[in-house]
């Protein structure tokens, strides 16, 4: 939500039957199994809450949430706060598999092109009743172009969505359709294996129809703002506090075992790591901040200390509009003289692994990659030809921007050095709060800028579709006809081997073209306080959900 652009550091789905857990008519979403083995350790939900009183979870997230929009949510700070208040018609379970949510029952074709959704009786954190037409408006409000939705393509696995959001199809050509209040049918342009999944997606959240329309400005303040999740947003002091009380609406309230949850906005990691040790925060570090690099090799020695991978990636992009990165050999050369290795070893020490791939390693189709990490001479040779191909005996002032992070600091100075070491250019680095970050690189105003990348699911389309058009999350000018081509073939191939070396492919011409440069996977890790009996759920994709956190 993501879920997205990530905020800080952090078995392929090919196959349908890993959705099983979410695609019978009976299966109930109400007590998904426990997380026995799973990297947080989370109980089954119906387990006693130890102790009495009021139950209280406090983390910080570093940065402003953008929204609380899901139809809008783009970073892995919004979609904390909507998948805190929204609830999808599938959403996963501790266990790590899908279970129904909104949904009650869920049948679906022989051919995989239908899904018929039943909704079980549940209610807005206003007291309205959640329908079958909330959750069609929202996905059409979505997919209409006026919406400029980042993560519209998420829905153009629904018939007629991505031609509708071209302005190519009418609204009412969409296949989603609420046969009545509790019933809604959704037609697929081809079998998609992870359906179920998407549908626990915030891009999928329903929105109530009522509020929306009689308020714009209704997801930005904690007043006006309407939810149907675990949690209701009660208070939003902007750029600095926000807390979430359990909601008592909730259909699935007996399964959310702490009372409120309060968050913190503090971008300085010394001062939350500070606030951890003083018992001020109960967690600290991902999946929503990260903890000091300087202190790792000491807290790695905590018994408090908690690291997991997860399928993300951690990259720089180039805007290939903005010379001298309108030059392909270029573009290579800042990419192939970054010594990726270095930095995890002395900067980041969480067991990162290096990237010379955009697709994490659960989901590779090359696992080694398609270049050599930190190929100095030819990094020399093509940033020479690239510029003779310009016409220029001189680089043009460029300069490096990254969202206000130390880790983000430290590799973007660590990068710098590199690439005056191996290049002999002078760059110049620059931090940005993170919504005008994210506003610069909507607007294009930018050379290279940090991105990574949270799975949003585990399959390769997830991050090959990225670069599908200029619009949306794909902010590096960035296209080519024969990766589309490739994408489609893609969507309508059957055979699940064939379907993931065409992803190959396009991530042959992606990396020979090179419009971002990744750098590493990404760990998770974080500081669990003594209080906490289970704590943020985090998935293997690092996507993390507050409804299970206990409080001892």
């Amino acid at each position: 939500m993501k879920r997205r652009v990530s905020a800080f550091l952090v078995t392929c789905l090919f196959a349908a039957g890993v959705l099983a857990g979410c695609s019978t008519a009976s299966s109930p979403a109400a007590k998904p199994p426990t997380s026995e083995g799973s990297q947080s350790s989370q109980p089954a939900p119906g387990t006693s809450t130890a102790g009495s009183g009021t139950k209280v979870f406090r983390f910080n997230i570093g940065s402003e949430p953008s929204t609380a929009d899901p139809g809008l949510s783009d970073d892995n700070i919004s979609s904390m706060v909507v998948s805190s208040t929204f609830d999808g018609l599938t959403r996963k379970g501790p266990d790590g598999k899908f279970h129904e949510a909104a949904a009650e029952k869920i049948e679906t074709s022989e051919d995989g092109l239908t899904y018929t959704f039943h909704l079980r009786d549940a209610k807005w954190s206003n007291g309205d009743p959640v329908t079958a037409h909330d959750f069609e408006f929202a996905w059409k409000r979505a997919l209409d172009p006026q919406t400029a939705s980042d993560y519209a393509y998420q829905l153009f696995y629904i018939k007629n969505g991505a031609d509708y959001n071209a302005g190519k199809a009418k609204r009412d050509d969409v296949g989603v359709k609420a046969l009545d209040d509790k019933t809604l049918e959704v037609h697929l342009e081809n079998p998609t294996p992870f359906f179920l999944e998407l549908t626990a997606f915030a891009t999928y959240y329903p929105v109530n129809k009522k509020v929306v329309e009689a308020n714009p400005n209704w997801a930005m303040e904690a007043s006006s703002h309407v939810g149907n999740g675990p949690f209701k947003l009660e208070t939003w002091a902007h750029k600095n506090k926000m807390s979430f009380v359990k909601n008592d609406s909730y259909w699935d309230k007996d399964n959310v075992k702490v009372d409120k949850i309060d968050v913190t906005m503090i971008e300085d990691q010394n001062t939350e790591l500070s606030m951890f040790e003083n018992d001020e925060l109960d967690w600290a570090g991902g999946p929503f901040s990260t903890l000091p690099t300087d202190a790792i090799p000491a807290l790695k020695e905590s018994g408090a200390f908690k690291v997991i991978p997860v399928a993300n990636t951690y990259w720089y992009q180039f805007n290939i509009e903005k010379p001298p990165f309108n030059n392909v050999k270029i573009r290579k050369a800042f990419g192939y003289a970054i010594n990726r290795q270095a930095i995890i070893d002395n900067i980041l020490q969480a067991g990162q692994i290096p990237a010379t791939g955009i697709l994490p390693p659960t989901m590779a189709v090359k696992p080694d990659g398609y270049f050599r990490d930190h190929d100095t001479e030819l990094a020399k040779q093509l940033l020479a030809e690239g510029m003779q191909e310009l016409g220029i005996s001189k680089l043009p002032p460029i300069t490096l921007i990254f969202n206000t992070s130390e880790a983000h600091k430290k590799i973007a100075e660590a990068v710098q050095d590199q690439w005056k070491q191996t290049l002999g250019v002078d760059v110049k680095v620059a931090n940005m709060e993170f919504k005008v970050y994210l506003d610069t690189l909507d607007s294009g105003n930018y050379q290279i800028a940090r991105r990574g990348w949270v799975a949003d699911f585990n399959d390769p389309v997830n991050f090959i579709e990225i670069f599908r058009e200029k619009k949306g999350n794909n902010n590096t000018n960035w296209t080519n006809p024969h990766y589309n081509e490739l994408l489609q073939q893609a969507a309508k191939e059957r055979d699940l081997e064939k379907r993931k070396q065409l992803f190959g492919q396009a991530e042959q011409i992606l990396m020979d073209e090179m419009p971002l440069s990744p750098i590493y996977f990404y760990t998770l890790s974080w500081l669990q306080g003594e209080k906490v009996a289970n704590g943020i759920y985090t998935d293997a994709l690092g996507n993390g959900d507050l409804k299970y956190v206990e409080m001892k």
